[in-house]
């Protein structure tokens, strides 16, 4: 190789800054013969030339597309090389990883909006998903007053990938529980007993469906079904004085478990 002055090429601090590679990778390409500076100088430090320029531009752009290096060389030096049939393939390759990308983004999307806003649905299909009765702005009071939780962050990745096929199966799980929950009261089970028992787990077992529900929580939650005028509307709805009986039969269960429910706190 020549021996040359700085006047003669670019040196590799420049060509890096040009290209916008890092100095490294040229001296990788330099070591493995994919990009060899033409010159030097006397004191051996690499100068490239305006065809070693034109060669590297190629490299970067090869490489920018998803090309090997080995690939790169083959299409730089191989006369023989399909270089349109390469690049072709590596087009594919590129329109299969931006539909992947913009599934990514719609999904990105999606998980955005289920944070600030809970629930992914119109106010008709809340309607027909949760019934006539269901105040659309639920949601958005939820998050006022739950937002900063891990329970809300929880409850918002479920919902992001939720639609209202899954949401009405929700729904009506939420429904038959209700409902059993009212029978049991008439039927005059014991809050403690292996059926309460039974219904207080199935109880954790649906709500895990917003977010996991530990039975410190439940605790927690029970005794918000009886405190809130909101919950204890709802349950008291379905069966006077049910709001009471499950939080008694919740508690019950705890002790079974060994909480304290006097003591327990949200985790």
């Amino acid at each position: 190789m020549p021996d040359a002055t700085d006047a003669d090429g670019l040196p590799v601090g420049q060509v890096s800054t040009r290209l916008g590679v890092t100095v490294r990778a040229l001296h990788h390409w330099d070591e493995i013969g994919l990009a060899r500076p033409s010159l030097r100088t006397a004191a051996g430090y690499r100068l490239y030339t305006a065809g070693d320029l034109e060669r590297l531009h190629r490299i970067v752009i090869y490489r920018e597309i998803g090309l090997g290096l080995d690939r790169i060389r083959a299409v730089l030096d191989d006369s023989t090389a399909d270089v349109a049939g390469a690049l072709r393939a590596q087009r594919t390759q590129v329109a299969e990883r931006i539909d992947r990308l913009q599934q990514l983004g719609a999904g990105l999307d999606r998980m955005i909006d289920a944070h600030e806003r809970g629930l992914l649905l119109t106010a008709e299909q809340q309607a027909a998903v949760f019934g006539p009765q269901w105040d659309p702005d639920g949601p958005a009071r939820a998050r006022q007053r739950w937002g900063d939780t891990t329970q809300w962050r929880q409850y918002a990745e479920r919902s992001a990938s939720r639609g209202p096929e899954e949401w009405q199966a929700i729904a009506d799980s939420v429904t038959a529980l209700d409902r059993a929950l009212g029978d049991a009261m008439d039927a005059g089970v014991a809050p403690g007993s292996p059926e309460a028992n039974r219904l207080v787990e199935r109880h954790r077992e649906v709500f895990a469906s917003y977010f996991p529900l530990t039975r410190q929580m439940q605790v927690c939650l029970g005794r918000m079904y009886e405190a809130d005028p909101a919950f204890a509307a709802h349950y008291d709805g379905i069966r006077t004085g049910l709001a009471t009986w499950f939080r008694r039969a919740v508690d019950a269960d705890a002790r079974a478990h060994g909480i304290d429910p006097d003591t327990a706190t949200w985790e």
